[in-house]
């Protein structure tokens, strides 16, 4: 079957979760998806090599989290091409490619932030995917790298990735240190410049520009709203789930009412009974979950128990049943 005539979802783009390498797993996005239905999802990201290469089934998610994005590691077109027309069969949203991560293991790969000093290779790669595929496909990038961190440095990066049709950046508000900081610290030490990525809202009208760095809270969102196109969050949204119950409403329009905890597990429960049938473990899923309750009365005990008990061969729906009556105590 021909995937390049199947309709084109219409995507959300004003919040959406980043891609986290051990932590946006279809797990996770299974949870994401019950509490908005609004937001957009990132896989975390994968590279061509482990798609086209590797032993296991790199591209599979569950339904339920569309709309969805892949994001790609890499920098050679064809593998990225092939990777993008395989990720729209298989009924992705978006392609997205990946020239933030700082990692030392990424630039030996020649892909990530080091390729914000290749615009024209970006351009490539961008073309490439675009001409086997009729999804978006954006670019998720940092607002400088080392000593090249000038404004003009990232306008020309957007001027050149633009100018073959990406019209949707994501953009991470820190310059990345490719040499000499951990990706951890990456993600604290370069200081936060959401003024650059307004201005560049501000200087390309016409594309699409989200925010991504340091955003903790709805209000932040919706601050960060009133100068640009969308806002990414990561680490809060993985940290403290729940935040995500109140997207739809507070930022998206919604009026739909906003689920309880207790309602988003309810309805969590039958995917993971799901899993565990399928031969899953319950700690694969219940690790994602520990924030679930976070600055509720008996945030503790829930966290507690579910990392002592989620463990064990044989853990089942009743330790999260436990976990839920420990908050009460």
């Amino acid at each position: 079957m021909d995937m390049q005539f199947m309709p084109v979802r219409k995507i959300n783009r004003t919040f959406s979760i980043a891609p986290m390498l051990d932590w946006t797993d279809r797990h996770y996005r299974y949870l994401a998806r019950i509490m908005s239905t609004e937001l957009l999802l990132y896989t975390e990201m994968v590279t061509t090599g482990a798609i086209i290469h590797g032993k296991g089934d790199y591209l599979a998610y569950n339904s339920e989290e569309n709309p969805l994005a892949l994001q790609l590691g890499g920098s050679n077109h064809h593998d990225l091409a092939t990777c993008a027309k395989l990720a729209a069969e298989r009924g992705y949203d978006e392609i997205n490619l990946n020239v933030g991560c700082p990692s030392d293991r990424v630039q030996s790969g020649r892909f990530g932030a080091c390729l914000m000093a290749e615009p024209k290779l970006v351009a490539e790669c961008v073309t490439a995917m675009k001409q086997v595929v009729d999804i978006p496909v954006t670019v998720k990038t940092r607002i400088g790298i080392d000593d090249q961190d000038s404004y003009e440095f990232l306008s020309e990066f957007v001027d050149t990735v633009s100018d073959v049709g990406c019209d949707t950046f994501i953009v991470h508000a820190r310059k990345a240190w490719l040499q000499g900081l951990s990706p951890k610290q990456n993600r604290e030490i370069p200081p936060l410049d959401y003024q650059r990525v307004y201005r560049l809202k501000k200087d390309y009208p016409d594309l699409h520009i989200s925010i991504n760095g340091g955003v903790k809270t709805l209000d932040e969102c919706h601050e960060h709203l009133q100068h640009i196109d969308g806002v990414m969050v990561g680490r809060e949204a993985y940290q403290n789930p729940y935040i995500l119950a109140e997207v739809d409403q507070r930022l998206c329009g919604s009026n739909k009412p906003v689920l309880s905890r207790d309602a988003v597990l309810d309805k969590f429960i039958p995917y993971i009974e799901k899993h565990l049938m399928d031969g899953g473990r319950l700690n694969h899923i219940t690790r994602h979950m520990t924030g679930m309750y976070q600055g509720e009365p008996g945030s503790r005990a829930w966290r507690r128990y579910i990392s002592e008990n989620a463990h064990k061969p044989g853990a089942g729906i009743e330790v999260i049943e436990q976990a839920r009556k420990n908050i009460d105590c």
